[in-house]
Formats: C-alpha cells, structure tokens, sequence
C-alpha cells in the first residue's frame, strides 16, 4: 500500500484525468489564438508541480495549432537567486535544458531565460557585504532584491517592446484560503481569464489552472508525458524526498509574503525566515547527506541575527533607530561580516561545491572598505 497522499495520487490516478487534461490544452489554445496574439506570453516557471504543468500544458497546446498561427511569443522565464536549494536548483536548469532543446527541435516560437539578481543585490553582498542582518518575516529584504526586482525587470522589458505582456501563472485557489480570496477579487474583470498585474503597468496575469486541485495536478504530470520528452520521475522524485510546501513564484510585494513560510519546501538554502529547513532536511533524511553542513550554517545565521555584540549601533544611513524605548540595531558589524565569509567558506570547502563567487568576495570586499573609511573619517557617518 502507498504510504503518502503522493504515492497514493500516483498509483490510483483519477479516472477522469485524460478528460481533464484535453480541457485544459483545448482552453489554453482558445485563449494562444485569441485577439490579444500580439501580447506575448511569460510562463513563471519554478521548477515545481504547478509551473511544471503550465508549462507542459501550454508547450502541448502549441503542438496541435498550425506553425502558421503560432504567431504569438512565449518566453519561459525562472528565476535563480543564487542560493537557492541545491538539488532544486538542479532540477530547474536541467529542466529549462529540456525545454529549450525541444523547443528549439520543434520550431516552436518559444524562449527559455533565466533571470538573477542584480550584482550588487546578490544575497551574500548585501549580508556579508552590507552587513544586513540575516532575514525574518518582519525584515524580509531578500524577497524583493533576490526574486521581484529580477523577473519584474524581464516582464518591462517584454511590455515595452510590445505594448502588454501577459504572465502565465501556476496558482491554484485550492492552494490556501487566502490565495482563493484573492483569485477571487479579480473574478468580476471583463475577461474572466485575464486580470491586469497590480504592480506592473501594461502586464496581464493568466491562470490556467487555477480550478485545479492538488490530486488533480499530480495525477496530469504522472499521466502524461512531458511534450519536451522523458518524463516528470525527476520532479516527484523531488517531491518524495522532501516535505512542505514550495516557494511560489513573486512578482510583487502583495505574492510576498508565501515566500519563505514555515509551509515552505523548495526555496532558498539560506531561508532563515522559517524556523526550520524542511525541504533541505527531507533531502538529507532521504540519503543526501552532503547537505547537512548547509543546514547548520542556515541555522547558525539565524542564531546570530539578533546578537547585540554583532550589530552596529547606527543603519547604513547614519540613523539611530529607537522603538517603544528601545534600540534597533543597524547591520552585521565589518567583524562579524569577516566572521560570517570566514563560516562560509569553510562550509564551502566541506560541501565541495562553490556557494559564493569570486565577484561576490570582491564586492564584498570593497564594501568593507568603503564602510571602514566613513567610520575613520571625522564628521561622517558609517
């Protein structure tokens, strides 16, 4: 007998899933060739269940329409903030590999693209660098340095070239009941299947699979084969060997807050805004045992956070913040900041495997000595 609600989905697969499935791709065809064809479509692709099968949908509809009609552009676009989990990390490239190979093959008007963060907005540099102090859910700066700011600056681009774009998004109403609240403060809009971004001007949001149930989700991507070949073992092997839930796609500060909750399965190795690294935890329960040391420096950032003899007295802006009488502390001091890359690259040579770059350290270095010479120099604030 199975002995997980996935294996379950995955051996006893619901007898209408076929019907299901030929909906789904009969709708998003309806919706490739309607008026808008102009406006190109951007899939926000994670690597996880949700975008997986959007894409696979969207790629499978393409297909069964004519390379005369096929006029409409799609770009594929995930985003990788530099530390994000391993073996997650792993699975998106090879995927997108997948994708863009195929693709390619068939002649299909499709664009794969990664997106990162901006050099000076790597999460290192402005921790260790900057010295800001490790992320919580009340000071969650990476959120939209790391993720917003990197695939909003791609969709701009797509919006002014064109005129609109129109982002396909795996959200699902069954996903919580506040996802369903807002899914459905967009249900009186003309067009019942598009609603514009809030925060990005000239962007529509589409969601294909938004009725979805999770059962519903599974049951497509263990029952039909990806129409970039092979099959999606890799991802419920994923699945299988970690526990939660993932980090969803964001494009603004209203999606921001499902970004590293304590539900969270496949985000950033670094999150310490949950208590504790579920997905990187599953990994190493399930055998993958080179991942450990990440998870206690993970949890070593998030004891030193609020450590009063590792935190300056003023922000980087000079500013001394006080709260119901109380000091707020500025960054990582300049020594704790040497303290945590000296942690960090120990844990690195343990892992075998780069976590931080050359260009980080040379940012990070620079900006230490920029910040020792304010605090030398009389009259100047750090």
């Amino acid at each position: 007998m199975p002995n997980s609600p996935l294996e379950q989905i995955l051996e006893y697969p619901t007898p209408d899933s076929g019907e299901t499935y030929s909906s789904l791709v009969s709708s998003i065809q309806d919706e490739y060739l309607s008026d808008h064809q102009a406006f190109p479509w951007i899939i926000g692709f994670s690597g996880g269940k949700d975008s997986t099968l959007v894409a696979h949908l969207v790629i499978s509809a393409l297909l069964d329409i004519s390379p005369s009609r096929q006029t409409r552009p799609i770009h594929v676009v995930a985003n990788d903030t530099l530390v994000e989990s391993p073996l997650v990390v792993a699975h998106l490239h090879e995927s997108l590999a997948e994708i863009r190979d195929a693709t390619k093959t068939l002649g299909l008007p499709i664009t794969v693209a990664t997106t990162t963060p901006n050099a000076e907005n790597t999460f290192w540099v402005l921790l260790i660098g900057k010295g800001y102090p490790s992320p919580n859910s009340q000071m969650r700066w990476c959120t939209d340095r790391l993720k917003i700011q990197p695939t909003s600056t791609y969709i701009k681009q797509q919006v002014a070239a064109c005129g609109s774009a129109i982002i396909l998004l795996g959200v699902r109403s069954a996903e919580s009941g506040a996802r369903r609240k807002r899914i459905e403060s967009y249900s009186n809009q003309a067009n019942s299947n598009l609603h514009s971004h809030n925060d990005l001007q000239g962007a529509f949001v589409y969601r294909p699979i938004v009725d979805l149930t999770t059962d519903e989700v599974w049951d497509i991507l263990a029952n039909h084969a990806p129409p970039w070949g092979g099959t999606h073992d890799r991802l419920i092997k994923l699945y299988r060997d970690a526990a939660g839930g993932e980090c969803p796609i964001v494009l603004s500060q209203e999606e921001a807050p499902g970004c590293g909750t304590n539900s969270s399965r496949f985000g950033c190795w670094t999150c310490t805004v949950v208590e504790k690294d579920k997905s990187l935890q599953g990994f190493v329960d399930s055998g993958n045992h080179q991942y450990a040391p990440l998870i206690a420096f993970r949890d070593w950032l998030r004891e030193i956070r609020n450590d009063p003899n590792l935190r300056q007295g003023k922000r980087r802006n000079g500013k001394i913040t006080v709260a119901n009488g109380k000091l707020i502390p500025g960054p990582f001091t300049v020594e704790a900041r040497r303290m945590i890359l000296d942690r960090l690259l120990k844990i690195q040579v343990e892992y075998g495997a780069p976590l931080i770059t050359d260009q980080e350290i040379e940012a990070i270095q620079r900006i230490w000595v920029e910040d020792l010479i304010a605090m030398n120099t009389p009259g100047e604030d750090a």
